[in-house]
C-alpha cells in the first residue's frame, strides 16, 4: 500500500506520518518525486486503515499496490529512479555504456581497454574478478589482484567500476574497489547475498536469472531495496529457450515491461544475450529501440585471445561503432519516448 500525500504537503506532515506507521511496526520508505510525494507502506494493510492515516493533514489517499514487489513498483515511485555514479547518471538522458573484458586478465591488458573504451564514451568498465563458471575447471578470475587492476583503471581513466559478487562474505572486499556491485543470473535468487549488497548502499546492477520471470526479477530488487538501498539498476541478459544456435534468447520484450511495472533503470547485456559476437552489434541497437537505457558488453583487444566468453566478446574498434550508433539511436528514440502509464 501506498500514502499519496497532497501537493505541497508540509514535511512536519510528512514525518508525522512516517512516525505514526513506524510506531505500529509498519514499515516506511519515503519517495519524493517532482510531482508527488508517496510513502510506500509494509505490513498488513488492514493495519493501516485502523489508523485512519486517510484523516490525518497533508494525506490526499491511501492506493493499494496489486503487485508482490512494493518499493520497485512504478506506482510507489511514478518518476523514473536515475542513479548517479561519477558524474554520470544512470537512467538519465543519454544512454548508459558499459564496457570491458569478461575476465581480468592482465594489468596491462586491462588498461589498453579501459583507455580505448573510454576514448569511445564509455562511462563504466566492467571486468569479473571472482568468475562463477559452468566447469570448475574453468579460469575462476584473479580474485583481489583482479579488483586492485580494476581500481588502477579507474584512477587513470575516470570510468567507473562494475564487477560481480559471488557470495555474501565476498560483499565487504568487493565492495572496497568498485563503484556498482554486479549480482549475476546465477544469483539472482541468492537472497543472502541480496541483502548484503542491498546494506552496502552502492548502486548493485542487478542481472536476471537466465530462467527467471519478470515478477521474479522485481522481487529480487526488492530484496535489495528492502534493505534501504534503491540504487538497483536492472538488466536484461538473455533467458534460456528451445533454440540453441544463440547462447540465449535476449528477450525484449521485458524492456517495456519492466519500465511499466519499476521506476527503475534497466539496461540489456547483448553479448550474453545472443553469445556471438557478429550478433551484439544487432541486439544493442534492438534494446535501444526497445527503451533500455543502456547496454552492458564484452570487448577485448582480441577476443581469440579472451580467458573467457571470447565468442561473444566484440573488438574495441567494433565497440566504438557500436557506441555512436547506440547514442544515435537512443536520440531518436527520446522523441517518441511515451508517456508512463500507471494503468
Amino acid at each position: 500500500m501506498i500514502i499519496v500525500m497532497k501537493e505541497g504537503a508540509s514535511q512536519a506532515e510528512i514525518d508525522r506520518v512516517m512516525e505514526l506507521l513506524k510506531s505500529k511496526g509498519l514499515g516506511a520508505h519515503l519517495s519524493v518525486g517532482v510531482e508527488t510525494t508517496v510513502i510506500g507502506v509494509i505490513g498488513a494493510k488492514e493495519k493501516v486503515h485502523e489508523l485512519g492515516i486517510e484523516t490525518l493533514p497533508g494525506v490526499e489517499k491511501l492506493v493499494t499496490v496489486s503487485y508482490p514487489f512494493k518499493l520497485a513498483s512504478r506506482p510507489f515511485h511514478p518518476d523514473d529512479t536515475q542513479i548517479e555514479i561519477r558524474g554520470h547518471v544512470v537512467g538519465g538522458p543519454e544512454p548508459t555504456l558499459i564496457a570491458g573484458p569478461c575476465s581480468v586478465e592482465t594489468r596491462e591488458g586491462l588498461l589498453e581497454i579501459a583507455h580505448a573504451i573510454k576514448r569511445s564514451g564509455a562511462h563504466m568498465l566492467r571486468g569479473g574478478a571472482f568468475k562463477p563458471r559452468s566447469s570448475p575447471y574453468s579460469f575462476q578470475g584473479l580474485g583481489e589482484e583482479g579488483l586492485k587492476y580494476l581500481a588502477e583503471a579507474r584512477e587513470e581513466t575516470g570510468l567507473a567500476i562494475v564487477s560481480e559478487v559471488m557470495e555474501p562474505g565476498l560483499v565487504p572486499l568487493v565492495a572496497e574497489y568498485v563503484d556498482v556491485l554486479q549480482i549475476g543470473a546465477r544469483n539472482m535468487q541468492n537472497f543472502p547475498l541480496l541483502k548484503a549488497v542491498g546494506r552496502t548502499g552502492k548502486p548493485v546492477l542487478l542481472k536476471r536469472g537466465f530462467s527467471n520471470t519478470i515478477e521474479e526479477w522485481l522481487m529480487s530488487a526488492e530484496y535489495i531495496m528492502a534493505e534501504g538501498n534503491p540504487n538497483v539498476i536492472l538488466c536484461e541478459r538473455g533467458i534460456r529457450t528451445f533454440e540453441t544456435y544463440t547462447r540465449n534468447t535476449l528477450d525484449l520484450n521485458a524492456v517495456p515491461v519492466v519500465k511499466h511495472l519499476s521506476h527503475l533503470p534497466v539496461l540489456v547485456d547483448p553479448s550474453h544475450g545472443v553469445g556471438h559476437a557478429r550478433y551484439v552489434m544487432d541486439m544493442a541497437r534492438a534494446g535501444i529501440a526497445a527503451g533500455a537505457h543502456g547496454v552492458i558488453v564484452e570487448v577485448h583487444k582480441d577476443p581469440t585471445q579472451a580467458w573467457s566468453d571470447g565468442n561473444q566478446t566484440i573488438t574495441l574498434e567494433t565497440f566504438d561503432e557500436l557506441a555512436r550508433q547506440v547514442r544515435a539511436i537512443h536520440q531518436v528514440m527520446r522523441q517518441f519516448e511515451p508517456a508512463v502509464s500507471l494503468a
